[in-house]
C-alpha cells in the first residue's frame, strides 16, 4: 500500500487552528507508519533484485527522509501534549512543520542524503518531505515491478492527476527563466495522463502505460523538490558569505588603523598590506560562482589574520622594551651606578622617540641590563 503525504495545515510562523493540527498529526501519524512498512517492502524487493546497486541511492534518500520526518513527528506529539496547547506551543507546532529538516538528520545520515539527493542539503520542510518520500516510493516500486493490480488502475490515475496539480503548484515557485521549459514538461505529462483517463474510459489496457508515467512524474517531482533546496542551500550560503564580507571590511579598516599605529610607532615597521575587500566585488547570485567566491574570501580572512598577528606582535614587542626598562630604572634608584643613569636616559628617550628604531632601542636595554651594579654594603 502506497499512503500519501497528509495535507498540512497553516504555513510558517502561524498559530495554526488546534482542530486542523489534530487531524493533521493524526494522519501524518498513519502515514509514518504505513510509509515504514512500504519501505520495508521495498528493501526486501531491491535485495532480490539484479540491480539492486542501482536502487541504493534511492533507498538511501528514502529511509533519510521517512527518519527526518518520524523523527519531528515525535517532537510534534510530545509538543502537542494531546492537545494542551496555548499559542506558543501553537506557533512553535508551525515552526516544526514548516521549518527545517536538514538538522534533524545525523551527520552519517545527512552525507548519505545529500549524496543521493546530488548534492542538496535537503533544507526541507515536514510536508515536502513528505511529498518527496511519496515521489520516490513511487518510482522504486515501478523500477522494481511493484505495481499494484489491474483494478487499482483508476486510483492511480486519479492519483497521477493530483500529481500534476502539486507539480503546478511547485513550478509557480521556480525561478522566472526556470519556468518555461518546467511548463512545457508539465504540459507532456498532462496530455499523457490524459491519453490513459481516455483508454481506461474506453477499456483499454492501461498497465504497461502507467509504471512508465508515474516514474517519469515521481522523477520531475523529486526534481523540482530538490532543485528547490539547492536553491535555498545557495541563498543561504549567499546570506553566510554576506556576513562574512561584511566582517571583513570592519576588520579591513581597523587592521588599517593598527598598521597605521604600528609605522608611527616603530621603525622599521612590518610591511604587510592590509586587503582591499572591495576588490572582491559583491557577492555573487549564481551557485556555481559561490565556492569560488567563498575561497576569496577564505584567502582575504587569512591574509588579514597574518597582518593583524604581524601587527600586535611588533607593538608587544615595544611594549615588552619600555617594562624592561622600567625594570633597569627601579633597580638604578635603588642603588645609583656610574653611567647607568646617562645610558637609562638616552634609552628613554630612544624609546619615546617616535617611530621607536627598535633595533637601537633593543641594544641600548641590553646594554643597561648588563650594566655592572655596584654590591650593596654590609652594614657594621
Amino acid at each position: 500500500m502506497i499512503g500519501h503525504a497528509p495535507l498540512a495545515p497553516g504555513r510558517l510562523g502561524e498559530r495554526i487552528d488546534p482542530a486542523a493540527l489534530g487531524t493533521y498529526l493524526t494522519e501524518l501519524d498513519t502515514w509514518v507508519r504505513e510509509r515504514r512498512r512500504d519501505l520495508d517492502d521495498v528493501d526486501s524487493a531491491a535485495l532480490a533484485a539484479g540491480d539492486k546497486a542501482a536502487l541504493t541511492g534511492d533507498i538511501l534518500l528514502s529511509m533519510a527522509l521517512w527518519k527526518a520526518v518520524a523523527d519531528r513527528q515525535r517532537l510534534l506529539v510530545a509538543t502537542w501534549d494531546g492537545g494542551r496547547v496555548g499559542d506558543v506551543e501553537r506557533e512553535r507546532l508551525s515552526t516544526l512543520i514548516w521549518g527545517r529538516l536538514d538538522a534533524t538528520l545525523d551527520a552519517a545520515t545527512a552525507k548519505a542524503a545529500r549524496s543521493a539527493a546530488g548534492g542538496a542539503n535537503l533544507a526541507l520542510s515536514v510536508p515536502e518531505a513528505c511529498r518527496l518520500s511519496d515521489a520516490l516510493l513511487g518510482q522504486l516500486r515501478v523500477r522494481l515491478h511493484l505495481d499494484p493490480a489491474a483494478d487499482e488502475h483508476a486510483r492511480r490515475v486519479k492519483d497521477l492527476r493530483a500529481q500534476l496539480e502539486r507539480l503546478r503548484d511547485q513550478i509557480a515557485l521556480e525561478p522566472a527563466p526556470a519556468q518555461p521549459a518546467a511548463s512545457k514538461l508539465w504540459d507532456r505529462l498532462r496530455t499523457r495522463v490524459d491519453e490513459v483517463t481516455t483508454k481506461a474510459q474506453r477499456g483499454g489496457d492501461v498497465g504497461g502505460l502507467l509504471g512508465p508515467l508515474e516514474n517519469d512524474a515521481a522523477r520531475f517531482e523529486r526534481d523540482l523538490i530538490v532543485g528547490g533546496a539547492k536553491r535555498r542551500d545557495a541563498a543561504d550560503e549567499i546570506r553566510s558569505l554576506t556576513e562574512l564580507r561584511d566582517d571583513l571590511e570592519a576588520r579591513e579598516a581597523a587592521l588599517s588603523d593598527l598598521a597605521a599605529t604600528v609605522s608611527r610607532t616603530l621603525m622599521p615597521a612590518p610591511r604587510y598590506a592590509v586587503p582591499d575587500v572591495s576588490l572582491l566585488g559583491p557577492v555573487p547570485s549564481a551557485p556555481e560562482e559561490l565556492l569560488a567566491y567563498k575561497k576569496r574570501l577564505e584567502r582575504v580572512t587569512a591574509a588579514m589574520n597574518l597582518v593583524s598577528e604581524t601587527c600586535t606582535a611588533a607593538l608587544a614587542a615595544h611594549e615588552d622594551l619600555v617594562a624592561r626598562l622600567a625594570t633597569v630604572q627601579a633597580r638604578e634608584r635603588g642603588r645609583p651606578t656610574p653611567g647607568l643613569a646617562e645610558l637609562v636616559a638616552v634609552t628613554a628617550t630612544v624609546l619615546d622617540t617616535r617611530p621607536t628604531r627598535i633595533a637601537v632601542a633593543e641594544h641600548l636595554i641590553a646594554a643597561c641590563e648588563a650594566w655592572p651594579v655596584p654590591a650593596e654594603k654590609e652594614s657594621a
